[in-house]
């Protein structure tokens, strides 16, 4: 017998720990080598662990559910074994967190002794409903049992006869070294929350309970303050409708607006290099270097991937890489890599229609730009009313380091150069 260990990848510096999200395999299957076996969520990304050799796994030591850290032993794989020759000595999944020389929890009570019919997470939960196997249709690996399945059954309305059972899912895709897969909602009708007085209770993913901890920081620990300007988009959108076709020919990208905020911000940030900057304990830490964070929706909740060197990039490099964030956010491809580090964010709350807004800060940054819905708007224009295509600008600060000078005066160079974007390339 030539046992591998399986353990947690190595982790981010700022990542203590991890949750196991679903195994894909289950004691007494062969794997391949490099074929996923596991999901690991952090507060920032999901990680595909694949199988270090070809073999069958023998033990597998942490449920579905467990918080490890780096390096724990996760499985045990024999490389010599045949599939469904599994060991006597194979242990059932321990309870989450358990260290690897604590006893295995007990199964919980209703629970089916066949571990393939339920998930662990979703065989407690059946027990504690009181649902049977057969009232489920399993969407997991072979059929198995999902908590995902249990939450959708006890969603779905009484009068709902269970769905028929669904076939075996997809083989695993090819392991990759890291990844943000989208996270896994059960289905919900929005008709069942209008019968009564229903209630539904999920717990946080770990990146939306990352997420919202460092909102809760940030609040606390910066003094944000918020000024606002508007800024007549009319001449950006000119720009953009006289060369968005050419432009999209020539680069393979659209020609969007954010390609014009970041070169803006990234103006306003090289005159006024507090905005730049954060507080690291008593010192103020400016950057030499402008790293943009851009705020994108994903399945799984709120990320920021990172432009670096934004000022070293033209708008069609922006824009492409704006692009390319937004499929892989879609795809559940964004890496730890592009969302480690950043200077200063944008958050655009215009795609959702937001007419105005105070973004909270993204630690340790100390300023945020808010942009927002461009709406077409009665000005005056050297004394008359005009109609002109409007874009309320917030940028919330820290005002432990930055001034209000400083800030108003940033946005203010914001709103000049999106007004007259020649000064962009002229960098004016």
């Amino acid at each position: 017998m030539a046992i591998v260990e399986v353990v947690v990848p190595q982790l981010s510096e700022s990542v203590a720990e991890a949750t196991l999200l679903n195994w894909y395999k289950k004691p007494g299957e062969a794997v391949k080598r490099d074929e996923n076996l596991i999901d690991i969520e952090t507060d920032k990304v999901v990680l595909e662990v694949p199988a270090p050799s070809a073999g069958v796994i023998i033990e597998i030591l942490c449920e579905d559910g467990a918080t490890v850290v780096a390096g724990q032993l996760l499985a045990k794989i024999d490389t010599e074994a045949s599939a469904g020759a599994t060991p006597t000595e194979v242990k059932p999944a321990q309870t989450a967190a358990a260290p690897a020389s604590q006893a295995p929890a007990p199964a919980a009570a209703g629970s089916h002794a066949d571990g393939s019919v339920a998930m662990p997470a979703a065989a407690k939960m059946m027990a504690e409903n009181k649902l049977s196997a057969d009232q489920i249709a399993g969407s997991g690996k072979d059929g198995r049992i999902t908590k995902g399945d249990v939450i959708g059954t006890l969603n779905a309305p009484a009068s709902t006869p269970a769905p028929s059972a669904k076939p075996a899912s997809a083989p695993a895709p090819a392991a990759k070294p890291v990844s943000l897969l989208p996270e896994v909602k059960a289905p919900l009708d929005p008709s069942t929350l209008m019968e009564g007085r229903p209630e539904q209770r999920v717990p946080m993913s770990r990146l939306r309970a990352r997420v919202a901890e460092r909102l809760v920081q940030s609040q606390q620990t910066n003094a944000i303050l918020t000024t606002f300007n508007e800024v007549n988009m009319k001449p950006v959108m000119d720009l953009r409708n006289k060369y968005k076709d050419k432009f999209e020919k020539e680069h393979g990208a659209k020609l969007g607006f954010m390609g014009f905020f970041v070169k803006a911000a990234v103006a306003a940030l090289k005159k006024y290099p507090v905005l730049n900057a954060s507080v690291d304990g008593n010192d103020i830490v400016y950057h030499g270097y402008f790293d943009i964070g851009i705020a994108v929706g994903s399945p799984r909740g709120l990320v920021v991937p990172i432009i670096r060197n934004a000022d070293q990039l033209s708008i069609a490099d922006i824009e492409m890489k704006i692009s390319e964030f937004g499929q892989k956010a879609k795809d559940g491809k964004l890496t730890l890599d592009d969302l480690t580090g950043g200077t200063f964010s944008i958050s655009n709350g215009g795609v959702f229609g937001s007419m105005l807004s105070t973004p909270i800060i993204n630690p340790p940054q100390s300023a945020i730009l808010g942009i927002h819905a461009t709406k077409e708007r009665a000005v005056v224009e050297n004394g008359e009313i005009v109609i002109r295509p409007m874009n309320y600008l917030a940028m919330s600060y820290d005002h432990r380091i930055i001034d209000g000078r400083e800030a108003v005066l940033g946005l203010v160079a914001m709103k000049e150069a999106l007004e007259d974007p020649a000064r962009l390339l002229l960098e004016l």
